[in-house]
């Protein structure tokens, strides 16, 4: 039951019910905290206090080229006319207001003691003294062209702006927080530069998305500088108004002269105290909270802040930085909730919502002021239409002067004797005598005529969208050019929502691995070409047992397949391969992925798109071992990245994997066997198995003293490619596929080489069009790339011609393909030479007859 309480007035009782009159008074007070105090306005980002100073300011012509003025007397000024809460609030927001590590772009230019980032309080302000920022300036502009409306003050004497006719989009650019009834907001500030930009997209395309603002406003930029920790919460801010941003502060890692580590703190989170944070770092390491430090010390002065921390011998920096950023303020979080005033009520805003807000409030602000001046302009060419009709009858004019009694009846006697409005008689009686003259009379008629002109122009603005439009772009890189300047807070994405193919450039690289496990990616541009025969260029700097075994091109956006001897499959993406020079050794694959260290990388296969759901269910993986195994599984098998990669193909004891190729499941498989065997058969004769099945016999090898070198897979419909191997001694040829008949899977197969002493055992089969090049490493680590249209066809029988020229000692370890579009990544320097300038015969080291013997009985399988 409610209570009742008695309201007596006029000699009256009113009954009230005492819940509904607490309930009305409470929403009275909440709005007033809400309107009045607490929340900025959307179109100026000032809350009432604010904006009275800079006014006040303004009235007093308090500007940026006069001279300062006394704090107190600003306070006394905004006080008297406008904010009668007391000194200290408005003193409070004068002194913040000139504080640069508290506002982004400061609005008052202060002289003296303003208090310190250690948390110092400022000065008194009779100690003070201020004037207006030129940004603030630009905030007051056209301000007495009726650009927006006026209000009473508190007594009604006198009037004050219920908003700023604001060039700057000050609430993005500088923030807000207040804390009203029932509601807060807390607005993170923003770099001018990109906000412009963001208006300005959004004025070209009203239905741009948030996602494409982004682009241009790209995350808050705090006046303190830092680094912005994750980008999942400040993305969310812009789309939905709330969001949580975590600001970490910037530490270098310097090196004293006695060699021991020490961590200079040279930027920190918003807001954060300088003096409390270096006494919570010692408070840390006197509790051995944080082991790591001997001793903390402040070493900033007027050149930049510089908070020092020893550490100790054997600590590690990155894992003090670590706890530094766990138990310290030097990783922050601010909760981000955009609340403004929209035409007076609270509003929660997106980007979007705050960008369109504020150029909606310029657009406003340009029609008025377009008014304005169309106003005055009409009213001065009113004027001098006076006067020249005046000039015209200038005799007769003064006449009718001469002859009235008063000024009164000179007036009349003008407006009836030559229809002139009151206006223009009485600017006829005020006109000088001096502008009788000749002379005086052109000014008129020209100044009345650039005043038409102007009229014009106006009334173009205000019957034209576009131009208003214009306009406002057109001021917004002014201000841009003027007050824009570069971020101070960086970026930094976290691992979990961070796309690197957005930030890495898409370019082919040369991709090497050594026989001992080390990798490295290199520029494509850093081979040259050189010609069949020459001696080769250096490609990798390795030791004296290593030497390069794997090397192909791929593009940085690819994701690579490695398949292991041991019948393992794991998953790495290009970029994250490290780059390294073109003579480095690489790094250690076992840093990279979880590679068992009696475990070896044997294939790799090059994915465009492993999310491709239509590319990965209609290709497969067949895979091949040395003792003549072969298995085909599909593609989508491989399409989920685990970190300790999966099994691909179990594999019998004394056998390994040797090669993987990716096929669109009509192809044509050749498997080749160091004897210098090969066999050719249709891949639809291997039927698709699980990950984990062992596979089907592929070619009959003799395990005692024989092993496959290499399988190709090569579509039916390619008429242009044809079969080149190469032996260990630099030995080669290209043979047309047709010469090698189709049998039938698990076969002998036919001669594909002449294997001699000269030419040492079958090292490589592989693929090729006249188009491609080749890629040839040596177990030395020189790598030659040679045009596979020198090296010319021959039959299977012959022992081919020699491709590289090789020191006795060594052999060749690899030889990769390169296609057409991998080869312009590829094409190098000028220079098709060999590096010591020797070349060799096209067929210096061929047999006699060898290319031209019959291929004998070599079609039938042999034993």
């Amino acid at each position: 039951m409610s209570e009742n309480t008695e309201n007596q007035q006029d000699g009256r009782i009113v009954q009230i019910n005492i819940e509904e009159q607490m309930k009305t008074a409470y929403i009275d007070y909440s709005m007033s905290v809400i309107v009045g105090r607490a929340l900025p306005d959307v179109r100026d980002g000032l809350k009432p206090v604010h904006r009275r100073v800079l006014f006040g300011m303004n009235e007093l012509g308090n500007n940026s080229n006069k001279p300062y003025k006394k704090s107190a007397r600003i306070v006394g000024e905004v006080m008297g006319k406008f904010h009668p809460h007391g000194d200290a609030s408005i003193y409070d927001t004068i002194v913040r207001m000139a504080q640069p590590w508290s506002l982004r772009y400061i609005l008052v230019d202060g002289q003296g003691n303003f208090g310190s980032v250690d948390g110092d309080m400022p000065a008194a302000m009779r100690y003070t003294e201020i004037r207006l920022q030129k940004v603030a300036e630009a905030m007051l502009e056209d301000i007495d062209k009726e650009t927006v409306d006026f209000t009473l003050n508190f007594d009604d004497t006198l009037e004050e702006p219920t908003v700023l006719p604001t060039r700057i989009p000050n609430l993005l650019v500088n923030g807000a927080s207040g804390i009203a009834v029932g509601m807060a907001t807390n607005i993170m500030p923003h770099n001018l530069s990109e906000v412009v930009d963001g208006a300005i997209a959004y004025i070209d395309n009203r239905d741009i998305t948030i996602e494409e603002l982004i682009k241009h406003v790209k995350a808050p930029d705090f006046p303190t500088g830092g680094i912005i920790y994750g980008y999942e919460g400040v993305k969310q801010g812009f789309e939905t108004g709330r969001g949580r941003v975590v600001v970490r502060g910037k530490i270098n890692v310097e090196t004293t002269k006695a060699g021991r580590e020490r961590l200079v703190i040279y930027e920190l989170p918003y807001q954060i105290n300088k003096a409390a944070l270096h006494q919570k770092i010692a408070q840390l390491a006197d509790d051995k909270i944080i082991e790591g430090i001997s001793e903390a010390r402040d070493e900033s002065d007027r050149d930049g802040m510089r908070l020092v921390i020893d550490l100790k011998r054997e600590a590690i920096a990155n894992v003090v930085i670590n706890q530094l950023y766990k138990y310290s303020e030097l990783q922050t979080s601010y909760g981000i909730n955009n609340v403004a005033l929209v035409k007076g009520r609270p509003r929660v805003l997106n980007l979007k919502d705050l960008l369109a807000e504020f150029v909606d409030f310029r657009h406003e602000v340009v029609v008025r002021r377009t008014r304005f001046d169309l106003r005055k302009a009409e009213e001065k060419a009113h004027i001098l239409q006076g006067y020249l009709i005046a000039l015209d009858h200038l005799d007769e004019v003064i006449a009718l002067i001469r002859n009235s009694r008063t000024p009164e009846e000179a007036k009349e006697g003008l407006m009836s004797s030559f229809e002139l409005t009151d206006i223009q008689a009485k600017a006829i009686l005020e006109l000088r005598l001096q502008r009788l003259t000749g002379m005086e009379r052109d000014k008129i008629k020209e100044e009345y005529d650039e005043v038409m002109k102007l009229i014009g122009h106006l009334k173009d603005i205000l019957s034209d969208e576009g131009l208003r439009f214009k306009i406002i772009k057109d001021e917004l890189e002014d201000v841009k050019k003027r007050f824009g300047d570069e971020r101070k807070t960086e970026i930094q994405y976290l691992a979990s929502e961070m796309r690197m193919e957005d930030i890495i450039a898409e370019e082919d690289v040369v991709i090497t691995i050594s026989h001992l496990g080390y990798i490295k990616r290199t520029s494509a541009y850093d081979y040259r070409q050189q010609k069949r025969g020459g001696r080769g260029a250096l490609g990798g700097k390795t030791r004296e047992e290593d030497y390069i075994e794997h090397l192909f091109v791929a593009s940085t956006h690819h994701t690579m397949l490695f398949f292991t001897e041991k019948g393992r499959c794991y998953w790495l993406k290009v970029y994250e391969i490290p780059e390294g020079e073109k003579s480095g050794k690489g790094r250690a694959i076992q840093n990279l992925i979880n590679l068992p260290t009696d475990d070896k990388i044997r294939a790799i296969i090059d994915i465009k798109d492993l999310s491709d759901k239509d590319f990965i269910s209609n290709h497969y993986i067949v895979l091949c071992t040395a003792n003549g195994i072969i298995k085909k599984t599909l593609l989508e098998e491989f399409s989920r990245p685990r970190q300790n990669g999966v099994n691909a193909i179990t594999i019998n004891e004394g056998d390994q994997l040797l090669e993987a190729k990716l096929t669109n499941g009509n192809s044509e498989i050749m498997m080749a066997i160091k004897s210098g065997r090969a066999i050719r058969f249709p891949e639809n004769t291997v039927r698709d198995t699980g990950r984990g099945a062992i596979g089907v016999r592929g070619i009959e090898v003799d395990n005692d003293k024989d092993e496959v070198v290499g399988m190709i897979c090569v579509n039916k419909e390619d008429a242009a490619r044809t079969v080149l191997v190469v032996s260990e001694k630099g030995f080669g040829k290209r043979t047309d596929i047709e010469e090698y008949r189709i049998t039938n899977r698990g076969g002998k197969g036919v001669k594909t080489i002449n294997i001699t002493e000269k030419t040492g055992s079958l090292i490589a089969i592989l693929d090729v069009t006249e188009k491609d090049d080749l890629m040839i490493t040596c177990k030395s680590g020189i790598t030659i790339r040679m045009a596979v249209a020198d090296i010319r066809e021959a039959g299977r029988a012959t022992q081919g011609v020699r491709l590289i020229r090789l020191d006795d000692t060594d052999e060749i370890a690899a030889v990769a393909r390169l296609d057409e579009q991998e080869e312009e990544a590829a094409e190098a320097v000028e220079g098709a030479e060999g590096v010591d300038g020797e070349q060799a015969p096209q067929n210096d080291t061929q047999d006699p007859g060898a290319a031209d013997a019959p291929a004998g009985d070599d079609e039938n399988p042999v034993e």
